[in-house]
């Protein structure tokens, strides 16, 4: 069981509510440590699991308070374990590992997905000089016919973090997170377009390249691969074990169809660079679908009713936008596929 650490800042007389407020939770151990003859510091030992519901209730009794803080620490090892003995005795009955099947239960709270989308989504100059650098390397592996250049450019592609991040700011109804996702991802569409639109200008682009001509159209596949990628980048955002594999799996739906479509437009190939530009608003869609769904059965809202209500609109409002999209790009895949068979 993974435990983390509250540290509660507040005044004197109110630091004494704090182990009544969390009475129905099972709290490993707090204590406190005065500060000051006003202010008290209050430690609190707990499950992950359960750190996203005492911050929720700590914050709702005590936010108005004047220099009210919360910090949030993961714990690495805490000695002695509470009922060790008792878990050893259960180990001896059930030697097999319970599998713990609460969707919640094995995902990072809510404040700590939100402080880690907060730091995916820094924008500067190493963000844009790594996409650049992706673009690039994505355009010589597929004008080199050469798939490892191209799995090598989404190792440093950084486009895991805006998708991530609209699909976490729509099912907690966070406008702001989302226009942030939207601006960064937006511009990072658009810086690897550009590019990829000038180097095709300059280098003509022989559509008998395989890797170019297999990013010209769009099949069922691709659609399932998408679907899988943006789940697999959801469930590794919310575990907290992002791993390099993830992220290229969502730039291999992204990146090298956007970089295709730069280089056939940038050449003039305008019927090819169709079928490219509909492979990727494709994977586009099929990524935030799948990053929504995911966190909706993790069960990812805000605290406050409120603010639960607010986010439930804007899910479905997303459902509603991309099971919308995703109708319309499939619509146009059939009749681009009858007319031009590309």
């Amino acid at each position: 069981m993974s435990l983390r650490q509250i540290e509660l800042f507040l005044p004197k007389a109110s630091a004494d509510k704090v182990e009544g407020l969390l009475e129905n939770q099972s709290v490993e151990a707090i204590w406190q440590s005065p500060i000051s003859e006003e202010k008290t510091l209050v430690k609190i030992i707990l499950s992950s699991q359960q750190a996203e519901e005492a911050i929720d209730t700590l914050s709702s009794h005590f936010s108005s308070l004047e220099d009210f803080r919360i910090i949030l620490l993961p714990v690495s090892a805490y000695l002695p374990h509470s009922s060790e003995s008792e878990s050893s005795e259960e180990e001896d009955k059930n030697p097999l590992p319970e599998v713990e099947l609460d969707p919640q239960g094995s995902r990072l709270n809510r404040q700590e997905l939100q402080q880690q989308i907060d730091r995916d989504l820094e924008l500067n100059i190493q963000h844009i000089v790594m996409l650049l650098i992706s673009a690039i390397i994505a355009a010589i592996g597929l004008l080199r016919n050469d798939s490892t250049i191209i799995i090598g450019a989404m190792v440093i592609a950084p486009l895991l973090g805006p998708n991530m991040g609209l699909s976490l700011a729509t099912t907690l109804g966070d406008m702001s997170l989302a226009k942030k996702a939207l601006q960064i991802g937006a511009f990072g569409i658009s810086l690897a377009l550009a590019l990829s639109l000038l180097i095709g200008f300059f280098i003509p682009i022989n559509l008998d390249i395989t890797e170019i001509a297999l990013r010209t159209r769009v099949r069922w596949s691709d659609v399932l691969l998408a679907l899988a990628s943006g789940i697999a980048g959801a469930l590794s955002f919310t575990s907290g074990t992002i791993s390099g594999l993830v992220g290229v799996m969502v730039s291999v739906a992204l990146l090298p169809p956007l970089v295709t479509f730069g280089l056939l437009l940038g050449s003039g190939r305008w019927e090819a660079a169709v079928g490219a530009m509909l492979l990727f608003f494709t994977n586009l869609v099929c990524l935030n679908l799948a990053g929504v769904l995911t966190f909706s059965v993790q069960d990812i809202r805000p605290g406050e009713w409120w603010l639960a209500s607010k986010a439930q609109k804007a899910t479905n409002a997303a459902y509603f936008l991309w099971f919308g999209l995703l109708f319309v790009v499939i619509t146009s895949i059939v009749f681009w596929r009858r007319t031009h068979w590309v």
